[in-house]
């Protein structure tokens, strides 16, 4: 039988079937009333190219570990070792797998009883809210809380209950109208780098007989004894029923991870659609989390580092007359407020060289944009002293004086009563 070459078309000869006006519409309201009304014909998300001397002030990665040659070249030998892998879905695989162990190996890295591998730290959350809420069971969340968790509220078909960002005392007040549900918190705030009083949701969800899940994404790696997170470092792994996290900020890799009782193992590859409809993770991918692993635990030295660091930061910027008050971790926000403040601000840091996250709706509430910073545990005097020096420079450029920050700007909440039933 003759093989048939497929047909190759010149990208001229291309051809795509015509979208249909609902699809158009929505494209057109993406580039007239936002990037031409809204944005006055900029990009808030696309400034000029980073010369090489730029200072990025954009990546999770805060203890560095991309830079680490052994655990580089380790990955490597993994990739070039590897032989016949199944790419299947992780809910086949049972037994004594490199999969269960790295989960064990991860789970006692954060003091838990067991742990689930997952595709990304958004899998994760949203495969098990979808797995664990309900219509029945509503889930309260932080007003801040990552995109990924109100997005596992509504796979789960639950109903979405915000709070004031960091009050157990209001989240109770929700839970007393609406009932018994899943609290739901980060260990640290991804827009502006607050602290969660973890102590406070504890008692609550234990007083309230609620399930309690903290998303560790920015603090697992850089908080807690040995990197073990918030929650090992509060003493709370016992009153904690989820933890879950992306492997993508201090362990600089690609996945989640839940935390979980050895129990729950089975239920959640069995019911979580995200688990069930991806292929699980491959041989090299594990060698890189099991070394960082290792690294994580001896990397004392780095933690202060990123601390001091972000301290002498928020320190300075504060002098300057920055409200950076939201916040008292690695990641920190200069928060404009209105896009086209936020734009002038992008536009007057890439200037000269600094480099940072430009965050919008719907990663925060309209006209409460920001600019977002996050410390790394590499960065040197000299790189301390350019981005204070840049910011020193633009105060008026930028127009801080009109700035109105708000510490409770963060993610846009699905409901504006944050008192409704």
């Amino acid at each position: 039988m003759p093989i048939h070459e497929p047909s190759v078309h010149s990208p001229s000869e291309s051809v795509h079937a015509d979208l249909p006006g609902f699809v158009q519409k929505r494209i057109e309201s993406h580039t007239i009333g936002r990037v031409q009304q809204r944005w006055a014909g900029q990009h808030l998300l696309r400034g000029i190219q980073p010369s090489p001397d730029a200072l990025h002030l954009s990546s999770n990665d805060y203890l560095s570990l991309t830079s680490e040659h052994h655990l580089i070249e380790a990955q490597a030998q993994a990739v070039l070792q590897a032989r016949h892998q199944l790419l299947m879905s992780a809910v086949f695989l049972h037994g004594d797998t490199s999969t269960a162990r790295l989960e064990q190996r991860l789970a006692r890295f954060m003091g838990a009883r067991n742990a689930i591998l997952c595709q990304s730290g958004w899998a994760a959350n949203v495969g098990l809210l979808q797995a664990i809420a309900s219509e029945d069971h509503p889930v309260y969340l932080d007003m801040n809380a990552h995109m990924s968790l109100w997005q596992g509220a509504q796979a789960a078909r639950a109903r979405p209950i915000p709070f004031i960002h960091n009050d157990a005392e209001h989240a109770e007040r929700q839970i007393k109208k609406n009932g018994q549900g899943v609290i739901v918190v980060d260990a640290v705030y991804s827009t502006n780098g607050s602290l969660c009083p973890l102590k406070d949701f504890a008692a609550l969800a234990k007083r309230r007989d609620c399930v309690l899940l903290v998303d560790e994404s920015h603090s697992l790696g850089t908080h807690g004894p040995e990197g073990a997170g918030l929650v090992a470092q509060e003493h709370l792994s016992g009153k904690v029923h989820f933890q879950t996290a992306s492997l993508a900020k201090a362990f600089a890799g690609r996945a989640g991870l839940i935390t979980c009782p050895d129990s729950f193992k089975d239920y959640f590859a069995t019911e979580s659609y995200p688990a069930i409809f991806s292929s699980s993770l491959q041989d090299h991918e594990m060698s890189w989390f099991e070394r960082a692993a290792d690294f994580l635990q001896h990397a004392d030295e780095r933690r202060d580092r990123l601390r001091a660091v972000s301290r002498l930061v928020r320190t300075a910027l504060a002098q300057l007359g920055y409200d950076v008050s939201a916040g008292t971790e690695q990641i920190i926000a200069l928060q404009p407020g209105r896009e086209l403040l936020t734009l002038r601000l992008r536009d007057a840091l890439q200037a000269r060289g600094i480099f940072g996250s430009v965050f919008c709706a719907p990663a925060t509430a309209l006209n409460r944009s920001l600019m977002r910073f996050s410390m790394n545990s590499e960065l040197t005097g000299k790189d301390v002293e350019r981005l204070v020096g840049a910011c020193a420079e633009i105060r008026d450029e930028v127009r801080l004086k009109d700035w109105k920050c708000a510490s409770s700007a963060g993610r846009r909440s699905p409901m504006t009563d944050l008192e409704s039933d």
